[in-house]
């Protein structure tokens, strides 16, 4: 996700297909809206493909008999779960994982509007998310921890608890919410205020 993301503004400066795209009557921002939407495009049919390779995958290797008990699929708090509400908090799940990933891909189209290298912009959102989940980690960086994009990621496994823990996602809905928000407004005001003619 950071690579393509990154890669958006960045890689078409490095081309030199930037200038071009700006020659047109097209505005800026609504050329950087365009490449957000093939970015969410891309974001959500990546999240969907993985959610759907592991369906595949796990019905051929884990296949059991249709009365037995391993037919029965049972949630984190023990409780059993109907094919209609895990079908439902698994659609949950890929929404929620895809708000997070877009998290990732605003602070890598921030990048990218910073630099002509789409690189150097991919490697920067990978070393931003590497320092928070490594600061996650640390009880010195208790205080901030609420704060840091890749704080509440895990918290869709509370999708299949009985009663779902409402808690965790919604703090990870609002955390990337704001990094959303805020990169993707700095963003836009970087690309609008950037000269692309060199």
């Amino acid at each position: 996700m950071a690579a393509i993301s990154a890669d958006s503004i960045a890689g078409e400066a490095n081309t030199g297909t930037l200038r071009y795209l700006l020659v047109r009557p097209v505005g800026r921002t609504r050329l950087l809206v365009a490449k957000l939407a093939s970015v969410m495009a891309f974001l959500l049919i990546a999240v969907i493909a993985v959610a759907t390779t592991a369906f595949i995958v796990g019905t051929r290797l884990f296949v059991p008999e249709p009365n037995s008990p391993a037919a029965i699929v049972t949630g984190l708090s023990g409780s059993t779960l109907t094919k209609e509400q895990l079908a439902w908090r698994t659609a949950m799940v890929i929404l929620y994982i895809a708000w997070s990933m877009l998290g990732v891909a605003a602070v890598a189209l921030f990048l990218s509007t910073v630099t002509d290298s789409g690189l150097g912009a991919a490697l920067g959102a990978l070393a931003v998310l590497v320092m928070s989940q490594v600061l996650v980690t640390l009880d010195a960086a208790s205080s901030i921890k609420a704060y840091l994009p890749t704080r509440y990621w895990l918290a869709w496994v509370d999708f299949f608890r009985d009663p779902i823990l409402w808690r965790d996602i919604e703090r990870g809905l609002v955390v990337q919410g704001i990094y959303v928000v805020v990169l993707l407004a700095m963003a836009w005001a970087n690309f609008m205020t950037r000269d692309i003619t060199a």
